[in-house]
């Protein structure tokens, strides 16, 4: 039984990527797949394939994405803000910018999951998930 699955899906990216793995594989579910759907269009990952046969919900395969000549991981870190224990909300004029702009905070508004910028751009604010960059 997990407690928290998003803090589980951020753990489960975060130790793939500093072992050097290539793949990840993750329970899915709704906000996981909106989650990596963000990373994707941001370009922090190489792709991701959505596999509705294992299980309930499916698993969530991701290709991580590392710089050609250092092989450095284009993830250096992620963060989960809001846990259950303790949820952060913003509003849409305090969302934080991360690294000046060169990290992405990834938001659940009501108008679904989405980045900071977009949130600021829509004026809707919500529960800030984590800091990727």
């Amino acid at each position: 039984m997990n407690i928290d699955p998003i803090s589980d899906f951020l753990t489960r990216v975060r130790n793939a990527v500093n072992a050097g793995h290539r793949v990840v594989e993750i329970p899915a579910s709704k906000v996981k797949k909106e989650i990596t759907k963000i990373l994707f269009d941001q370009g922090y990952i190489l792709s991701y394939k959505f596999e509705d046969d294992n299980g309930p919900q499916g698993t969530i395969k991701i290709a991580l994405k590392y710089d050609k000549l250092t092989k450095d991981p284009v993830i250096k870190d992620i963060q989960r803000i809001s846990k259950p224990g303790l949820r952060k909300y913003s509003n849409s004029s305090d969302i934080p910018r991360i690294l000046n702009g060169l990290g992405i905070a990834i938001v659940s508004t009501s108008h679904g999951v989405m980045t900071g910028k977009q949130a600021q751009a829509q004026n809707v604010g919500g529960e800030v998930l984590c800091y990727v960059y």
